[in-house]
């Protein structure tokens, strides 16, 4: 979806959202109204000229594209990465020193991440090759291979991994015993997925738009968001706030819909104006931070919608699509990087920017940010990773 055209997109708001919030505490997010393995350049095919590289390391023992980044989520002291070479590299975020090389995949490592105690690391490729790797030993613990992958996620408080395959099988493992579930879809592509916070629940997105949540011990789906309620469209991205009481989808179908997790009901959409190309546009990522969220789409737009008022509060611009966005926790700002090499920091209440950073000459595929926003690890197509330390003006 990456080769679809810029194209601007307006967004409106449905009228029906009261009911669904009477619950919901919208004062989660506090959000108020008003030195080493530095090398030259090489990358990819098409290269950007970049004049500025605030990163303070770039790690550059990869020799493809760079596609996922991970930071292990006990000390953010290191940072796992995956790329077209078919490996995955775990290392220092402060030096750049190689921890360990995760190597005998057969095809590009798409996905790579901590587990929740920052013990173990997975990585997954194209092909469906998923390894598991014990970090203090640097010994693989187990491997499995499925269909082709299209997402992987660890459980937050558990050895136990998640991933979703191109025949729209979910998969759910004990590591490293193996012990297996699997949950069948709807005869067609899963192509995103999450656990929710309280470990017993998932969210899952599939090619037809329908959004499945999954009650992981049972193996049964607790609700079935499809037809009108559902996408018109793949699903690309899911989100969910801190309680996992609503989450938030993203499809092709230019469309953002926030669901609650305990009716299934849809309780907010955003909605493409007739007048608007979506086939050459798409929702890639979203965050929710009540009592606001953000959605971002293809053709570099960032929307930030206030859910009181039901109103689309900024629109915020990159010159290219938007590929990964965080929210800082209990902040205004919020994290975009994006196909034109940079990452960005915005301010959601006034919709301006903060801050951005360049260093890449291509662009970036995805980044991490540390858990007191201090710094951010990006992945891009120049073969490369950065650390950058977020000096904002705040600090």
């Amino acid at each position: 979806r990456l080769e679809r055209q810029k194209t601007h997109i307006s967004l409106s708001v449905l009228d029906d959202l009261a009911e669904d919030f009477e619950d919901v505490d919208f004062a989660e997010g506090g959000v108020e109204d008003d030195e080493g393995w530095e090398t030259e350049d090489e990358g990819g095919d098409e290269q950007m000229e970049s004049s500025r590289d605030d990163s303070e390391l770039t790690f550059s023992k990869h020799t493809g594209s760079v596609f996922c980044v991970n930071l292990d989520p006990v000390s953010n002291c290191l940072a796992v990465t995956g790329g077209e070479d078919d490996k995955a590299f775990v290392w220092k975020v402060n030096d750049g020193t190689l921890l360990l090389e995760c190597t005998g995949h057969k095809d590009s490592v798409t996905c790579s991440s901590f587990s929740y105690d920052s013990l173990l690391v997975a990585s997954g490729d194209l092909s469906g090759l998923i390894k598991v790797w014990k970090v203090e030993t640097k010994e693989e613990i187990w491997s499995f291979e499925v269909g082709d992958l299209e997402w992987m996620e660890w459980h937050p408080c558990a050895h136990v991994l998640v991933c979703g395959t191109a025949d729209g099988n979910v998969w759910m493992w004990k590591i490293p015993s193996g012990e297996c579930k699997t949950y069948q879809g709807p005869g067609c592509q899963t192509t995103t997925g999450k656990i929710l916070p309280d470990g017993k629940r998932a969210i899952v997105g599939y090619e037809d738009g329908t959004v499945r949540i999954w009650d992981l011990k049972q193996g049964s789906p607790l609700h079935i968001i499809k037809g009108l309620d559902g996408h018109q469209g793949a699903l690309t991205c899911v989100a969910c706030n801190k309680d996992g009481s609503l989450i938030l989808t993203g499809s092709v179908d230019c469309r953002a819909k926030l669901i609650s997790t305990v009716s299934g009901k849809v309780c907010f959409s955003s909605s493409a104006s007739a007048e608007e190309d979506s086939e050459s546009n798409s929702v890639e990522v979203c965050g929710i931070l009540l009592p606001l969220i953000a959605v971002a789409y293809l053709d570099g737009t960032l929307a930030i919608f206030d859910l009181p008022t039901q109103t689309l509060r900024h629109k915020c611009q990159h010159e290219a699509g938007i590929v990964h966005l965080q929210w800082e926790d209990n902040s205004c700002l919020v994290y975009t990087c994006s196909l034109d090499g940079s990452i960005r920091i915005w301010d959601a209440r006034t919709g301006n920017l903060v801050m951005d950073y360049l260093g890449h000459t291509a662009e970036i595929l995805d980044f991490a940010l540390s858990k007191d926003a201090a710094i951010a690890v990006t992945a891009s197509g120049d073969q490369k990773a950065k650390v950058f330390c977020l000096q904002r003006p705040d600090r």
